[in-house]
């Protein structure tokens, strides 16, 4: 089992030669945030050798005074830090929008601690020294988490952007078709004829890419229920 551990007292750990899988390429990027340089020093290290684009701050202040990478990320933070600690971090990244998934390490683990941790969000809670694998693991799973939740904001984004530009008419149809009306029903409840209910059914298709009616459920369903 092997454990991270700092570097020995007048030793610095060695970084791995800078190669396109060192860079980080098409994994994310970690953020790590720690105090104590031998353990930040271990932690970057071990990280840049998996293949992980690494940025390394000595505070967590650090880490809310730089601007968050336009790319999928998690942070690494030591959960006991002076001046803001790991749970105000992930709070103030939550209050600013930015919900990135962060991995607790700590070497004061305790149950309610862990707990607090985990129902503020965090993707897991780490004792130090702890366990290589087990930290991959989480950086991992905390990325593929990030990922999607990206992809998710851009399919959001792209539907929002779609049926803004659907007219009042096109979304009070949308909002029929979605609630399982026939054409006739939307005929009759908007007071409209029935082949200006095709067109307008067709126009609203056309506009936001879809095929057909599941397509456009799915697609209400990642809107604001108040814009549909």
């Amino acid at each position: 089992m092997r454990h991270l551990l700092p570097c020995p007292a007048g030793e610095t750990a060695i970084h791995a030669p800078e190669t396109a899988a060192s860079k980080g390429a098409g994994k994310g990027r970690v953020l790590v945030v720690d105090d104590d340089p031998d353990v930040r020093e271990a932690l970057c290290s071990l990280l840049r050798v998996e293949g992980h684009a690494v940025a390394c701050f000595a505070s967590a202040g650090a880490l809310l005074d730089s601007t968050l990478p336009d790319t999928a990320c998690c942070i690494v933070a030591d959960m006991k830090m002076p001046g803001i600690d790991g749970l105000e971090l992930l709070e103030r990244l939550k209050q600013r929008g930015e919900p990135v998934p962060v991995i607790f390490l700590t070497g004061y683990a305790d149950v309610p601690l862990s707990v607090r941790a985990m129902k503020a969000g965090a993707v897991d809670f780490l004792s130090k020294p702890c366990n290589e694998d087990d930290l991959l693991d989480a950086v991992d799973q905390a990325l593929e988490r990030n990922h999607a939740r990206r992809a998710d904001a851009r399919q959001r984004q792209a539907v929002e952007q779609r049926f803004d530009t659907l007219t009042p008419r096109e979304r009070q149809v949308m909002a029929c078709v979605v609630r399982g009306l026939m054409n006739k029903q939307i005929a009759w409840e908007l007071e409209i004829s029935e082949i200006t209910v095709k067109l307008h059914r067709s126009s609203l298709m056309r506009k936001m890419q879809l095929r057909s009616v599941p397509d456009l459920v799915r697609a209400s369903q990642v809107l604001d229920p108040a814009m549909v």
